[in-house]
C-alpha cells in the first residue's frame, strides 16, 4: 500500500536555545497545515536529533521513503555539500529524496512584510519606507546573487527602496545598507531579516539595525513559510507520484 513519504525536515542547528525553539515551532505549524503528514527534523549541528540520528530512527521503525528539506533559504555550501554527503551515509533501506531549500519564492516575500507590519510598518508606509534586506551572508557568489535578485524583486512592489545586506562573508554590513537609504532620502528604514531563527548572525543584523526605525522579526514559523515547506515537499516527491500513478 503507497504511503506518503517523510518529510524530514533538516536544520543547521545552533547553541542558542532559541533557534531550535523556532524551527520547532515551525515544524508544529507545518504539521497543522497537513495534519497527515508526518514531519521530523534533524540537525546538521549543536542539537539533537542529529540527521543522522533522525534517518537511523526511520529506518529502523521500517519507513522506506523520506523526503528531506534543508532549512536553507539560499542554495549555498550546506545544501550542495552538507546535507548530500550526510544523506549519502544514510541506512540503505531508505528512499530519499533531497528538496530544494526554500528560496526563493513570492510566499517568502509575503512573510517579510508581514513580518514589518507587525513591527508597525502599514502598506500605506511604503512608498516612503527604505527596507533593508537583511541575510546571514554567504561566501558562495549563487547565494548572494539571490538575495540581490531578491531586494531588486521586493523594490518593484512599492517600497522607496529596497538594498541587501549580510552579516557575514559579504558586504553591504546591515548597518552600511540602513545609512545609503538615510541618504537616499527615504523617510523611514526598515530592517527586514532574511534568516529562519534566532542566533549568532540574526543578533549581528538586529545590532546593526540601531539606527533603523524598524526591525522586523525572524521570519520563524510564519505561515507563509511552512507553506513553502509544503511546496518544497511536494515537489520532490513529484516523480514519484508520477511512478505510481497518483
Amino acid at each position: 500500500m503507497y504511503s506518503k513519504p517523510v518529510l524530514l525536515v533538516i536544520a543547521h542547528g545552533s547553541r542558542d536555545p532559541r533557534h531550535a525553539a523556532t524551527v520547532h515551532a515551525l515544524v508544529r505549524r507545518v504539521r497543522s497545515l497537513r495534519p497527515g503528514l508526518r514531519v521530523e527534523t534533524g540537525f546538521l549541528d549543536f542539537n539533537i536529533p542529529s540527521v543522522h540520528g533522525a534517518l537511523e530512527s526511520l529506518a529502523a521503525e521500517g519507513v522506506r521513503d523520506v523526503v528531506a528539506l534543508p532549512l536553507l533559504l539560499t542554495r549555498a555550501f550546506h545544501a550542495k555539500a552538507d546535507i548530500p554527503a550526510v544523506l549519502r551515509d544514510a541506512p540503505p533501506q531508505l528512499r530519499i529524496r533531497q528538496a530544494e531549500v526554500l528560496g526563493p519564492s513570492p510566499l517568502l516575500l509575503s512573510a517579510l512584510e508581514r513580518r514589518l507590519y507587525e513591527a508597525g510598518l502599514t502598506p500605506a508606509d511604503k512608498s516612503s519606507t527604505g527596507v533593508v534586506l537583511a541575510s546571514a551572508g554567504s561566501s558562495d557568489p549563487e547565494a548572494i546573487a539571490v538575495i540581490a535578485d531578491i531586494a531588486r524583486e521586493w523594490r518593484h512592489t512599492g517600497w522607496c527602496a529596497v538594498r541587501p545586506a549580510f552579516a557575514s562573508a559579504s558586504l553591504p554590513r546591515t548597518e552600511d545598507a540602513v545609512r545609503e537609504l538615510r541618504e537616499l532620502g527615504c523617510a523611514r528604514v526598515a530592517v527586514a531579516p532574511y534568516v529562519l531563527a534566532p542566533g549568532f548572525l540574526p543578533d549581528r543584523i538586529a545590532r546593526g539595525a540601531a539606527e533603523a526605525d524598524v526591525l522586523a522579526e525572524v521570519l520563524g514559523p510564519a505561515p507563509e513559510v511552512a507553506r513553502v515547506l509544503l511546496q518544497r515537499y511536494d515537489a520532490a516527491r513529484r516523480p514519484a507520484l508520477a511512478a505510481v500513478g497518483a
